[in-house]
């Protein structure tokens, strides 16, 4: 069931754009996901998925030495074995990438493991991610096609201060016409 007009998704992607799953992918690894695309160019597409929240905190995979409660999120269904981030404090930017003016992939995890063991860092600067979601060639632009994703902008609000379990509803309402009704649909339309 596709319930996307073709009028109504108006943005490409690019890097810095989100993704949103139509409402009824039934693939558990993006069912009403939000995706930040990091890369998207002639060779494919890679982002990572905001808004799912792992029950593993940021001490559980890497040894630090810290109490604080740092969340890691799943990325996406590839190399799931491997850590990114995303951050929005350019001091941390060396050797990653910019997305937006106000958004970077990567950087010196060297410097942020000491700033969190030091105990001046803040979390709500960075989001940590096993894996990532990738497209190759041509796999992304099908799957718009086929109107499995709406593009929405990016804003640093929505990737750092929206809760995780509030990000897909409120994005899809944010961009309006059908799609605030689309954020109220069922996620099994066969219980309505």
């Amino acid at each position: 069931m596709q319930l996307i007009p073709e009028s109504e998704n108006i943005y490409q992607p690019a890097r810095g754009m989100l993704l949103l799953a139509e409402p009824y992918i039934f693939d558990p690894n993006f069912n009403r996901t939000v995706i930040l695309l990091t890369e998207h160019n002639d060779e494919g597409s890679v982002g990572f998925i905001l808004n799912k929240k792992l029950e593993l905190g940021l001490a559980d995979i890497i040894d630090l030495d810290t109490q604080a409660d740092i969340p890691v999120y799943y990325g996406g269904p590839v190399q799931n074995n491997t850590l990114h981030f995303i951050h929005r404090d350019p001091a941390y930017a060396e050797g990653g990438f910019r997305i937006t003016d106000d958004i970077y992939w990567g950087g010196s995890f060297e410097h942020i493991q000491q700033s969190i063991e030091r105990g001046n860092f803040d979390t709500d600067d960075f989001r940590f991610f096993l894996g990532y979601s990738g497209w190759s060639v041509g796999q992304l632009a099908s799957e718009l096609h086929d109107k499995n994703w709406i593009v929405a902008p990016a804003t640093v609000e929505t990737l750092f201060e929206k809760k995780p379990f509030e990000l897909w509803r409120g994005t899809m309402r944010s961009l309006g016409g059908s799609f605030r009704i689309m954020a109220n649909s069922p996620e099994n339309p066969h219980m309505n």
